[in-house]
């Protein structure tokens, strides 16, 4: 795959960023809760901020995802298919992936430019929405370039690494 060691370890940082983003948001949380049972004072905001990092987070996540081949697959279908037919299969399954995370990440991107002209907001905290969208802007680009790298992939460099 073209780009396969810078692509891995970008995925793989994306991966950790995710969860160092929900480990923010579930400490968060404790402390909420914790906050509105036992001191009778709740963290304002809370479900804004878990919503910012949920989205940021998935999106975080996918590059990898992406990179190993982690997506729900049905093989239902294909069961009794031959090799190749599965490897064309899967070729054109990586192309719809990059599409798809392509117009992800540029609506995102459009998104992120229309919220910071208007200076788009969450309503509690004031949180700036393009943060959120330029959070989930950029991780669904470097997983179209994965999707797109796969989908490239030679039938001889399938057969080399099975």
């Amino acid at each position: 795959m073209m780009f396969s060691k810078t692509l891995e370890r970008i995925a793989l940082m994306c991966s950790l960023l995710g969860g160092l983003v929900l480990t923010g948001v579930m400490l968060m949380t404790c402390y909420s809760l914790f906050g509105r049972n036992v001191l009778g004072s709740a963290l304002i905001g809370d479900f804004e901020l878990t919503g910012v990092g949920a989205g940021a987070a998935i999106a975080l996540f996918m590059p990898l995802c992406q990179l190993r081949r982690e997506n729900i697959i049905v093989d239902f279908f294909t069961a009794k298919c031959t090799e190749s037919t599965l490897f064309r299969l899967d070729r054109l399954g990586d192309a719809l992936m990059t599409v798809i995370f392509s117009l992800l990440s540029w609506r995102c991107g459009l998104a992120a430019i229309n919220a910071k002209e208007t200076m788009g907001a969450s309503m509690l905290l004031g949180f700036p929405d393009w943060i959120v969208f330029t959070s989930m802007c950029i991780p669904f680009g470097i997983t179209a370039l994965i999707a797109a790298s796969q989908a490239t992939q030679s039938a001889q460099h399938h057969r080399a690494v099975s």
